[in-house]
């Protein structure tokens, strides 16, 4: 795994070791900043259940003004803050070790332009999450929610929000949702 792009190109990541956390893969990760790397740019970019970082790292890179990275795990986070230091990006990231609910519900003050949520396959935190944001005030219409998730019910489960789903890519047994407030929640 590494960085594909941007002032830590080529730099190879670590990652966590065992079967807790899947990391994205490189090709999806390169079809994501394709499709939005016109945004990037000075954008607040949070990346929820974080694991070794590189979603955030890689939006850091491309030229994000700052990088919300989340995760639970006390080993993942070592392994976020061995990255960050080999990527030479700390100036522009905030690490927090805490459970998404807790930083969505707390510590998340400023709006964000973007929110890429990979939580852990065949479980509803995605939902949670996008229903947390969804009533916050850092989420606006122009607020890019990405889910990463293998669940072939989420298209519904998203219906059943005040989101509209912009785009969906699928890789493999992973699809991305690219979602935006319904404006009609305004």
């Amino acid at each position: 795994m590494r960085i594909i792009s941007g002032s830590a190109r080529g730099t190879k990541l670590y990652t966590l070791e065992g079967l807790a956390t899947r990391p994205t893969l490189d090709r999806v990760k390169e079809s994501l900043f394709n499709i939005i790397q016109s945004q990037v740019l000075d954008c607040v970019f949070l990346d929820l259940f974080a694991g070794s970082g590189a979603i955030g790292l890689e939006a850091a890179s491309r030229g994000a003004k700052q990088v919300i990275l989340v995760e639970k795990s006390p080993e993942a986070v070592s392994v976020i803050n061995k990255n960050i230091e080999k990527t030479h990006l700390k100036d522009k990231v905030l690490v927090y070790q805490d459970s998404f609910k807790n930083v969505l519900s707390t510590k998340v003050q400023k709006q964000l332009d973007f929110i890429y949520l990979d939580p852990p396959y065949q479980t509803q935190m995605g939902i949670e999450a996008i229903t947390i944001c969804l009533n916050s005030t850092f989420v606006t219409p122009s607020t890019t929610m990405i889910l990463e998730t293998d669940l072939p019910e989420m298209e519904q489960e998203l219906q059943n929000l005040p989101v509209e789903v912009i785009d969906k890519r699928r890789y493999g047994r992973a699809t991305l949702y690219f979602i935006k407030k319904s404006p009609l929640t305004e």
